[in-house]
């Protein structure tokens, strides 16, 4: 299972990653703007999906919004 950021490159857990559009989080009023630096994700058994930490919230991203920073 390889898990890939929207550009193909793999990700490992522990990388930093970057948002490449406006996303808003369902069941919260967090909006996670363009170009959002996010470190130390933690891969999934869904290689389309990553978790990570944002302030204090627990969120899941799917891949094809990411790049890897």
């Amino acid at each position: 299972m390889e898990t890939k950021d929207s550009n193909g490159t793999l990700l490992q857990d522990g990388d930093s990653v970057t948002l490449i559009r406006d996303l808003k989080v369902k069941g919260s009023s967090l909006n996670l703007k363009r170009g959002t630096l996010i470190k130390n994700i933690r891969l999934t058994y869904n290689e389309d999906e990553i978790e990570c930490k944002q302030g204090k919230s627990q969120i899941v991203l799917k891949t094809c919004y990411l790049k890897k920073a």
